[in-house]
């Protein structure tokens, strides 16, 4: 299993961490190690003291592919979640002052949990899904993929045009403006539409 992500995704996000907009998708990999399994809790590590939740739709791939054109990509999942995308953006902000990958910031073991699957008939709404991050039971981060700068069919078929995809890999699409800090005793909940898919505990 493979985990991709994809960096700004939205306008709003990308003008709160004063970042530049690109032609085409920011990609970059997670490892296995970065899955939280079961019910554990998100622990912080310490070698951040700035870390931050990003919550993103996460699509679930279905069967193998190599470009894929896009008119074809939604074929190619049928589950999607919310995950967040934990980030060290202390260590981020460092790597990149000089001029250095930062997957250490991204890729760090526990920085991408992932709630319970629905499927995507029922994600989607009106064409699009809506999707939120309450923290403590106060909605921090809500978006919705309309608002995205490049679709889920679009990351699909760019993705494959490098990386073949293949069944259980996951995609990160990207999160809305509101990524903050987290702290120990922190709980976080997830949502698509009403429906909570994720409630995660930090330690």
């Amino acid at each position: 299993m493979k985990i991709i992500c994809v960096g700004r995704n939205y306008s709003e996000h990308i003008k709160e961490l004063n970042n530049s907009s690109n032609e085409n998708p920011v990609i970059f990999l997670k490892p296995e190690t970065a899955v939280i399994t079961g019910k554990l809790p998100f622990f912080i590590p310490d070698f951040s003291n700035e870390i931050h939740h990003e919550v993103e739709i996460v699509i679930r791939i279905n069967k193998t592919g190599k470009n894929i054109e896009e008119r074809f990509a939604n074929r190619y999942y049928d589950d999607v979640t919310v995950g967040i995308d934990f980030t060290a953006r202390d260590l981020q902000t460092e790597l990149k002052s000089k001029g250095l990958p930062w997957e250490l910031a991204k890729s760090f073991d526990g920085s991408a949990p992932f709630g319970s699957f629905i499927g995507k008939s029922e994600a989607f709404q009106n064409g699009a899904i809506s999707f939120s991050l309450k923290k403590n039971g106060e909605t921090v981060q809500s978006g919705n993929t309309t608002d995205m700068l490049f679709s889920i069919d679009f990351i699909i078929s760019f993705v494959s045009r490098f990386i073949t995809l293949k069944k259980g890999d996951l995609i990160f699409t990207g999160t809305p403006k509101g990524v903050a800090a987290v702290k120990k005793g922190d709980t976080l909940e997830g949502f698509i539409g009403d429906k909570k898919l994720i409630d995660l505990k930090v330690r």
